[in-house]
């Protein structure tokens, strides 16, 4: 199968395509490669996918609506899983425009393509974040979501309402996969547990948010890779059973789907750093600081829906992942 895959600098993306091509499909890389964190990872990444006969890589975002029609006329591919995007809560306060161009035009740019081309399926990346301000664990696609906290959380709810749209006017395929807390090898230097590593390391003290109440449904990369794919392999159905009266906001009477991908097991934020601290062998200066503008203490992720769906199965236990991801990040920094 031909499968375009955006964001394959991305931690997630690079992983998605690498199965995708393990398993013989040709992959069709789009990716901006931009400056948001560091430009030599991505590049090392790309370098990984560079090795097989079956990818094409492509670079530039997502908001080109020239170049984005050029690929997808050339390639025509059958399948689309879209997981470039300006990512982060904190960063959406600095620089809101990167989120509106990427976010919100970029999408929009996917959805004309894929209807355009007569793409079977989109397969697309939400968030955790689009809970914002609920309170009541775990969460669940048929939780209101109207009010986010950060303009990230809102960009990407406003994917899921474009992605519903365009399922609805012209019948396209959608599944929207709202992931939690990502981490393991090859991950993001913008996340937390990232640079929790680099600064013990360094012996330089690390900020906790929240005084270290934060509980996070924590999900292993390859958990993760296995249920994209899945999902990316089940074409979203109209639901029969679906009533306007009575909606449930996760399905539709148009071919649309959300679900949540996520471990379905938070971990309090200070088990991880005793982890970290374990593998490592050096214990941590913390310093404890109150919770930042646009996050939110708990995500914890109700999985249900996913694995009757897809058959989704998140097996990797914590203690498992934060050591592959240690052993990982001192072989790649020579630490």
């Amino acid at each position: 199968m031909i499968i375009l895959v955006t964001g394959t600098a991305g931690f997630i993306g690079c992983e998605v395509a690498l199965q995708l091509l393990a398993r013989g499909d040709t992959v069709i890389g789009i990716d901006s490669v931009n400056d948001y964190y560091e430009v030599d990872l991505k590049h090392a990444r790309l370098q990984r996918l560079s090795k097989q006969s079956n990818y094409h890589h492509h670079e530039f975002c997502v908001s080109d609506c020239a170049a984005l029609k050029q690929v997808f006329e050339q390639f025509q591919p059958q399948r689309v899983i879209h997981l470039a995007a300006q990512a982060g809560v904190r960063y959406s306060l600095d620089n809101p425009a990167a989120y509106l161009a990427s976010n919100l035009v970029g999408f929009g740019n996917i959805l004309e393509m894929c209807r355009h081309q007569g793409v079977e399926h989109l397969t697309y990346a939400s968030s955790s974040s689009v809970y914002g301000a609920n309170t009541k664990q775990p969460f669940s696609e048929t939780d209101n979501v109207d009010h986010p906290v950060s303009l990230y959380a809102a960009t990407k709810k406003s994917n899921e309402l474009m992605a519903h749209a365009y399922s609805h006017l012209f019948r396209l395929p959608t599944t929207g996969l709202r992931f939690f807390t990502v981490y393991g090898p090859w991950g993001r230097p913008d996340m937390a547990y990232f640079k929790f590593v680099k600064k013990i390391i360094a012996g330089e003290s690390i900020d906790v948010y929240n005084f270290g109440h934060h509980r996070r449904d924590f999900t292993y990369i390859d958990d993760i890779v296995e249920g994209v794919l899945l999902a990316n392999d089940t074409i979203a159905t109209a639901d029969p059973e679906w009533k306007s009266d009575i909606p449930d906001p996760s399905t539709s009477n148009a071919p649309y789907r959300i679900y949540n991908i996520g471990n379905n097991t938070p971990v309090e934020l200070m088990h991880f750093i005793e982890l970290i601290e374990k593998n490592l062998g050096i214990a941590a200066n913390k310093n404890l600081l109150p919770m930042q503008p646009g996050d939110v203490p708990d995500t914890f992720a109700d999985v249900d829906r996913l694995m009757q769906a897809v058959g989704y199965r998140p097996d990797t236990p914590i203690e498992v992942g934060v050591q592959r991801f240690v052993e990982w990040y001192k072989s790649y920094y020579k630490n």
